[in-house]
């Protein structure tokens, strides 16, 4: 077994030292304010923002429903609030999925 192991030891010796590394230039982004960004966001993915508007919409409705003593309906909108906000979450799923994608191609 110690032959191979020199044969090995020879030829990695006989191909010469490792090119030197040399550091990869970082990405440089534009700046943007935060409404330039807000703006770009929703005009890629305009589905999480309208389901934000939703949730926050119903879970105000639902809110008022229960201080004037609507049980019922503020019960009924407690779960439209959970079914808005699983909308926003697979919005948000989506978009990430599909940006994912582009990137590759």
């Amino acid at each position: 077994r110690q032959p191979e192991r020199t044969a090995l030891v020879t030829l990695a010796m006989a191909a010469g030292p490792p090119p030197p590394l040399e550091p990869s230039p970082l990405p440089t982004f534009a700046e943007e304010e935060f409404g330039e960004k807000l703006l770009r966001k929703t005009r890629e993915n305009p589905l999480v923002p309208l389901g934000c508007l939703c949730t926050v919409g119903i879970l105000t409705y639902g809110l008022i429903s229960f201080k004037k003593g609507n049980t019922r309906r503020s019960q009924l909108l407690m779960r439209a609030r959970v079914v808005a906000q699983g909308f926003t979450f697979a919005a948000l799923l989506g978009g990430m999925v599909a940006t994912a994608i582009k990137s590759r191609q």
